[in-house]
């Protein structure tokens, strides 16, 4: 099989597909034009986050057989027209979902213990140590929406912390294990301190978590999306904040990532946000350590091995 790999990928990758008896062409700095130009002489493509795999793109690949998302969600991939075509789908979730659970408890920690916000006061000389004074994770009670690899990753290592920790996953039954107790939606409103999103974009999630959904919690909470950020919508989530509903937010992703695209509304919603000591960002780097990045690949590796396998069979 003949491979195009369209983003920048840990170098491990090539000859981890070499010892498959796989050629690749490793061109990260191909845009959707030239790739769709030239996806009709592969059979495997591997994707990050470069483009939208559209069904114009498929049709314009006959021969395509596989094709590996380098990360956990799906969302870039017309999985219908793929489907149409035949063609077998992989992720790695299994590469980053450590890395992800290590980082919603960062931010926590940050954001409970208010670290950035001391950190920026101490550097302009000012020291205030009861402003400070932070809340534990021990003795809450953290909901995990959405239980698959991360959701179960972030409960293992929240079972240190002596806490309290459910989980709700729609597309699940009988999920629960010894971390993390299954519960329903109305009990989580009802009973969270924490809530943390690990839920892939669908139809059904795009836009979930919105003002009426905040204002179902019976107390403030703290709030953490490091899934995607158009499941929830940020105007929303400031005003939510700004009442009171919310005590404090973690956001590694936005409903719009690409600041050069946002609209005149969005811009001033998230400038709203940024004013706010009680909300922390990152750039979308949960699931982007140097661990994970040789992971991902790992994983995926894996899993194509397994495609020849059962395709040989």
């Amino acid at each position: 099989m003949r491979f195009l790999i369209v983003d920048e990928m840990h170098p491990s990758i090539l000859p981890l597909l070499a010892d498959l008896g796989i050629e690749a062409d490793y061109e990260p700095g191909i845009d959707y034009r030239q790739a769709k130009s030239v996806i009709r002489q592969y059979e495997g493509l591997i994707i990050r986050s470069k483009f939208f795999v559209d069904a114009g793109f498929l049709q314009a690949a006959p021969r395509l057989q596989l094709i590996a998302r380098a990360g956990s969600g799906l969302d870039n991939i017309d999985l219908v027209a793929a489907r149409r075509q035949n063609i077998h789908i992989i992720n790695a979730p299994e590469g980053n979902r450590d890395a992800v659970a290590e980082h919603v408890i960062g931010m926590l920690l940050a954001l409970m213990n208010k670290v950035c916000w001391a950190n920026r006061e101490i550097r302009q000389w000012i020291w205030q140590r009861e402003a400070n004074r932070g809340e534990e994770i021990r003795g809450k009670t953290v909901a995990i929406i959405g239980y698959g690899n991360t959701g179960r990753a972030l409960a293992k290592k929240l079972s240190g912390f002596e806490c309290r920790v459910l989980c709700y996953d729609h597309k699940l039954t009988a999920y629960a294990d010894k971390y993390a107790m299954e519960v329903s939606m109305d009990e989580i409103w009802d009973q969270a301190d924490i809530v943390s999103i690990h839920l892939p974009l669908t139809e059904k999630t795009r836009r979930l978590v919105d003002y009426d959904y905040l204002t179902r919690f019976r107390k403030p909470v703290y709030f953490v999306n490091s899934a995607r950020g158009e499941i929830v919508v940020l105007r929303d989530l400031l005003k939510a904040l700004q009442e009171g509903i919310v005590r404090g937010a973690c956001l590694d992703v936005l409903e719009c990532e690409k600041f050069e695209r946002l609209t005149e509304e969005q811009k001033q919603t998230l400038e709203a946000l940024f004013a706010l000591p009680q909300v922390l960002f990152t750039p979308h780097v949960a699931g982007w350590t140097r661990e994970s990045y040789v992971r991902i690949n790992e994983a995926l590796v894996k899993k194509i091995r397994m495609f020849l396998q059962q395709s040989n069979q």
